[in-house]
């Protein structure tokens, strides 16, 4: 016991003044993951989410299958949408979001 609390000092006192130890931390400051948009997650992002990228599957399966997925997967679904060929408008983009919410995914 001495020896836990001997570390926890040591511990205490490497940290910089005014430092917020985990401990310290209040219960909400815990960090969910963003929620799944087609304004601000990737597309690399989306498909990795298994959720999301279900989502993606029904909603835009020419997508799963574009030669140049890799080169796009930087970009958001809002991103490619200023391209004719991605054939997506607002309420397309709308559709996807509304499905996206609805699963759930993260």
């Amino acid at each position: 016991m001495k020896l836990l609390i001997a570390g926890l000092a040591a511990i205490a006192l490497a940290a910089p003044a005014g430092a917020v130890l985990a401990a310290d931390a209040p219960a909400h400051a815990v960090s969910t993951p963003a929620k799944a948009s087609v304004e601000t997650t990737s597309i690399g992002d989306l498909l990795a989410n298994p959720a999301s990228k279900a989502v993606l599957e029904k909603d835009m399966p020419a997508l799963i299958t574009y030669q140049g997925l890799d080169q796009i997967k930087g970009m958001t679904l809002r991103d490619i949408s200023k391209y004719p060929q991605a054939n997506l408008d607002d309420a397309k983009l709308a559709a996807i979001q509304t499905d996206l919410d609805a699963s759930g995914s993260h």
